[in-house]
């Protein structure tokens, strides 16, 4: 009896597994069928099938249509849209590296298109250093100490929209963006100006903090920046280059002194006001 259990349950074992590889081959044979449906409808049904899944955010179905369109009909003034609509839809679906690059090849192929703009705004998004996490805030974790590794990135691609295309319909988010970006790396500068002033690398410190100047003017990082200016420069005995550093700093903000304790930190209060203006993209 031991015998024939044993043997009722190898067989029950292969019919399962045999069961479930069917599953998977029909389901292949379903993916194959899907995209040989897709390769034989007309660029105007395939476009207008990839937008319909797109604003059902349907993203996955959208990039295959998309991809499809590209694909088999290159040349067709619906496959140049799709072109600029598949980056929305990778960025949805997460895809950051296929979205810079269909980002980045759009602006190439297509520099007078008449929305350029979008692509580059697009571009700009997918690289968009992301904003501390609640808990991150409520921990009290300071962010600046991150090196921003895609905030030049995005504030670049920002930039291009703001400055040469002003009346593009993203170019005040644009520019809000750019604004927090800006603070983002102008405060990560002076941790590293910070660093060097502890260690006692004035020449090093005072460089970083001048660069911090010349780059993100405008960015609550530069009042500290002056002031570490100011240490490093009497501390090397240049009496003079303080002098003048103190001047410029007592003509900026004349309700303190050089001495005054460091900013808080840049996510208790410019980040707040960046997000407020955030809007969708489509």
């Amino acid at each position: 009896m031991t015998l024939f259990a044993t043997t009722d349950a190898r067989e029950s074992s292969w019919r399962k597994w045999g069961l479930a590889l069917a599953a998977i081959a029909l389901m292949g044979l379903a993916g194959c069928g899907s995209k040989d449906r897709l390769t034989r409808l007309a660029p105007d049904s395939l476009y207008e099938r990839a937008s319909k899944s797109l604003r059902s955010s349907d993203y996955q179905d959208a990039i295959r249509t998309y991809e499809a369109l590209t694909a088999r009909y290159p040349f067709t003034e619906q496959a140049r849209q799709a072109r600029l609509d598949i980056i929305y839809a990778y960025y949805k679906n997460k895809e950051k590296e296929s979205a810079t690059d269909a980002a980045e090849t759009f602006i190439r192929e297509n520099p007078a298109h008449p929305r350029i703009d979008y692509a580059w705004y697009l571009k700009g998004l997918v690289e968009f250093e992301r904003t501390p996490y609640k808990i991150e805030n409520w921990l009290g974790v300071d962010l600046t100490q991150r090196p921003p590794t895609t905030a030049k990135k995005s504030f670049q691609a920002f930039k291009v929209v703001v400055d040469q295309h002003p009346k593009s319909a993203y170019a005040a988010d644009a520019r809000k963006r750019m604004i927090y970006l800006r603070n983002r790396l102008a405060d990560y500068e002076i941790q590293v100006a910070r660093y060097y002033l502890a260690r006692g690398a004035w020449v090093a410190a005072a460089q970083r903090s001048e660069q911090t100047i010349e780059q993100y003017d405008g960015a609550p990082a530069v009042r500290e920046a002056l002031q570490i200016m100011i240490k490093s420069y009497q501390a090397l005995g240049y009496a003079e280059l303080a002098a003048n550093t103190e001047k410029v700093y007592a003509e900026n903000y004349p309700e303190s002194q050089a001495q005054d304790t460091a900013p808080k930190p840049w996510w208790k209060d410019v980040g707040s006001r960046a997000k407020a203006g955030w809007s969708r993209v489509m």
